[in-house]
């Protein structure tokens, strides 16, 4: 793993996942016949998998359509990496119109993983393309009872960066609070949005990645959210000691993320743990690639989602770190620190792993290799 800086003129990429029946195609649907879509190529499995017939314009090739809307529709019959390369050969050929964003559909039974990891590995796609964001959907009245019986809808929340409640208007008030509460405990970041027919506008959907295409800048502050785990297991270490918080009443908590579901011991999400880890003192890049190296190998099925900024030892700017389970997508190199706060800021979504080893592991790797450095031993 070496460090890198990011192209920004990558063409943003969004996933949108969720299960079977939770509304996607129509959200994709409306989100088709938005002002400022025009430059959007959709992939999606087979055209047949979706209700676009509507916005059908005329094909282009045997896989690939105009829309209405100006919206390239391109079906996936092969892998992801060979339609993503299609498709940019025929964009660069002058063969489909230029587009500036790239919305991928999964299957509503789909473990987006393999997606993510696609986007953040192929060779040519990393240069091509990036990943803006992932939406999920969950289906109100049907949610909960998937969230309890397949681990494919747990996972698909808890990758996300914007969860969509949708059918919002089907359900009473405690049955909507009750699944937005689950889901916010699962994926502490991701802000929620109930929806009815897919109504919702762009914005509020994409540009949730580093980059911030409006500003031509990284907005770290909006992509890491990491004030939003303060409540869901925020994790601190100074000097090796553990810090505790306490509120106005001199009350210590314990903020590792646990849920009480004893009615009900089969719950996939019973398994999850949301948590921040902060380091005060600056971490050796080595140290933290022997660990990445380490987890990523022994317990990677386990780190769902991992997001980061190091304050390096050497480095005066800091590096964005990004990871889904085994996959660590090339190190970022940022400009300048976001603000006055320079210490470093790790926010995980885990499976049956728990704040406390993955902190003790890397602080230790980290005191080994200054002791390596200067000789001496960290206290």
């Amino acid at each position: 793993m070496a460090l890198s800086n990011e192209q920004f003129d990558r063409i943003a990429t969004t996933v949108i996942t969720g299960f079977l029946g939770s509304g996607k195609t129509t959200l994709l649907n409306t989100l088709l016949t938005q002002d400022g879509m025009d430059k959007t190529a959709v992939l999606i499995n087979e055209f047949g998998e979706i209700g676009l017939d509507h916005l059908l314009v005329r094909e282009v090739s045997e896989d690939v359509v105009l829309l209405n809307s100006g919206c390239i529709c391109c079906s996936v019959r092969g892998d992801l990496i060979s339609g993503l390369r299609d498709l940019f050969v025929k964009r660069t050929r002058g063969e489909i119109p230029e587009f500036d964003r790239v919305i991928i559909e999964t299957t509503g039974l789909a473990d987006p993983a393999p997606i993510l990891h696609t986007l953040m590995t192929d060779p040519l796609l990393t240069t091509k393309f990036r990943l803006d964001s992932v939406v999920t959907t969950v289906d109100t009245l049907h949610g909960a009872g998937q969230l309890d019986n397949h681990p494919e809808s747990v996972k698909q929340a808890a990758v996300a960066d914007r969860i969509l409640i949708t059918k919002a208007d089907l359900a009473d008030d405690a049955t909507r609070t009750a699944l937005e509460s689950r889901l916010r405990a699962l994926n502490p970041a991701a802000p929620i949005f109930p929806v009815i027919n897919g109504d919702i506008a762009v914005s509020k959907l994409f540009n949730a990645g580093l980059y911030d295409p409006a500003t031509k800048s990284m907005d770290v502050q909006k992509w890491l959210r990491d004030e939003a785990y303060e409540h869901h297991g925020d994790e601190h270490h100074h000097d090796a000691h553990e810090h505790e918080h306490e509120d106005e009443h001199g009350h210590s908590h314990d903020h590792e993320h646990h849920h009480d579901h004893s009615h009900d011991v089969n719950r996939h999400d019973d398994h999850i743990r949301s948590f921040c880890i902060t380091f005060d003192e600056p971490i050796h890049w080595d140290a933290f690639v022997t660990w990445a190296e380490i987890f990523t190998q022994m317990r990677g099925e386990s780190l769902l989602r991992v997001k980061g900024i190091l304050n390096l030892v050497g480095e005066d700017a800091p590096v964005a770190i990004h990871a889904v389970q085994h996959v660590f997508h090339p190190p970022a190199s940022l400009p300048a620190w976001p603000s006055d706060d320079h210490r470093s800021k790790i926010v995980f979504i885990t499976r049956n792993l728990g704040p406390q080893v993955i902190r003790e592991s890397l602080y230790h790797l980290n005191a080994a290799v200054s002791e390596t450095a200067d000789g001496s031993t960290p206290e």
